[in-house]
């Protein structure tokens, strides 16, 4: 089948080169000048595991080709997913719809035959509904459907995710051919007995925002466990472990530390409690309010660990922050933990360096203040503290001899629950979490 993908972000990139794989001809649409041109060249602008040969590999066999222009895209399918970002308002807890009503402006009058359009992009309920009248008043004597096919994706897995999910979900008003488009557009997936949910576009909308705030509930509902494991001197690892044994809990999404960060679940949370509200249901989702604040309240309780370990100040101590990205497998800083608590013991008279796998580029973009080294061993030269705030592999195999040698103090702060503990401790550490 031949389909149009509009926004070529992280979301769009990659569902624009898995549906290559699946057989597809796809053209992607990006209006970032720099952004496009990297991805003609077949270069993905950050960082995801699989995607660059995936792309690469669809660029140069034609099935993906990639312009800048919606007239272009009105000419070449009938058939576009929306795969545009929704940040959340500055000052405001709701969703900037701007970039997918910006998407249906510019296609809709430029179609010239009766068309689908498939959104990716999470959004507040009753967006698909609202988007349908406006392709009405915009189409010119054709019909545009609209739907919604909400995207489950994991950064640092989200090539497996498309390619082989866990469950496809359709929002379709009734009496159109959304249903009938996706099942031929999924077809090598829906064989393999993948579930395909069909529903109405409200109920499709809100298992995407339903499912992100399920899984920010669980984060922070061990991490207010590990709050209640400090005071009692427990251990919330092992409390992990045992509740997630229950088929009901489930161990993942059960790992204390940090908390969440990233540009889907902290917006996500927000959005689904201010629409809730604009619906006249906050008090249904008021829970997520505490969910949030339990997540921030990390942050601060990482910093103050690592004054208390300095002995009750950090002014003019050396502290090794390793990790940027606000999870493995990525270099997105978007909201992450790790540089939130980076910037804020840097404010209070440390000198900070960090250390990231991936996401050095994107960190010093964001926090040009702070040091930033090519290692984790140089990061953590002359260091009084070092804190492990991304849980990369790569620092979960630190060898704590060598890096004995390299320190001023060997006090290690190990921010996600990641570190085989014994063996720091069996190297002479002061190992704290």
């Amino acid at each position: 089948m031949q389909m149009v993908v509009l926004g070529l972000g992280y979301l769009g990139a990659t569902h624009a080169a898995c549906m290559a794989e699946l057989g597809h001809e796809v053209l992607g649409i990006e209006v970032d000048p720099h952004k496009r041109a990297q991805l003609a060249a077949g270069q993905v602008p950050f960082y995801e595991p699989e995607l660059p040969e995936l792309l690469k590999r669809h660029i140069e066999s034609g099935r993906l080709r990639i312009s800048g222009s919606y007239s272009d895209a009105a000419e070449f399918a009938d058939i576009f997913f929306i795969a545009v970002g929704t940040p959340q308002k500055k000052g405001e807890y709701s969703a900037d719809l701007q970039y997918v009503d910006a998407a249906i402006e510019e296609l809709v009058p430029q179609l010239t035959r009766d068309s689908l359009i498939l959104g990716k992009s999470t959004v507040p309920v009753g967006t698909a509904n609202r988007l349908a009248e406006r392709c009405d008043e915009l189409a010119k004597d054709i019909e545009v459907e609209v739907a919604w096919n909400p995207e489950f994706l994991r950064e640092g897995f989200a090539v497996n995710d498309t390619l082989h999910p866990d469950r496809v979900v359709l929002g379709a008003f009734a009496g159109g051919r959304a249903e009938a488009v996706c099942r031929e557009i999924y077809e090598p997936i829906l064989e393999t007995e993948t579930p395909f949910i069909v529903t109405d576009p409200p109920t499709a909308e809100l298992v995407k925002t339903s499912a992100n705030a399920f899984l920010a509930t669980k984060i922070s509902f061990i991490n207010a466990i590990a709050e209640v494991c400090d005071a009692a001197g427990a251990d919330v690892r092992s409390i992990a472990d045992a509740i997630g044994c229950d088929a009901r809990i489930g161990r993942k999404f059960l790992n204390a530390g940090l908390g969440f960060g990233g540009g889907c679940l902290p917006k996500d949370i927000r959005a689904f409690m201010a629409r809730a509200g604009e619906l006249g249901a906050a008090e249904a989702l008021s829970f997520l309010r505490e969910v949030d604040n339990v997540n921030m309240r990390r942050r601060t309780r990482m910093v103050e660990l690592a004054r208390k370990v300095c002995g009750g100040s950090l002014l003019g101590k050396r502290i090794a922050i390793l990790g940027a990205a606000f999870k493995p497998e990525s270099d997105d800083v978007r909201d992450s933990p790790a540089l939130n608590v980076a910037g804020q013991i840097q404010l209070q008279g440390a000198s900070v360096t960090v250390y990231d796998p991936k996401a050095m580029d994107n960190s010093r973009k964001l926090f040009p203040t702070l040091d930033y080294a090519i290692t984790a061993l140089d990061a953590s030269e002359n260091a009084d503290v070092i804190m492990v705030l991304t849980e990369w592999k790569e620092f979960t195999q630190l060898n704590p001899e060598e890096l004995g040698n390299k320190v001023r103090e060997k006090n290690v702060i190990d921010g996600r629950l990641c570190l085989p503990v014994e063996q720091w401790r069996d190297n002479g550490w002061n190992y704290y979490a």
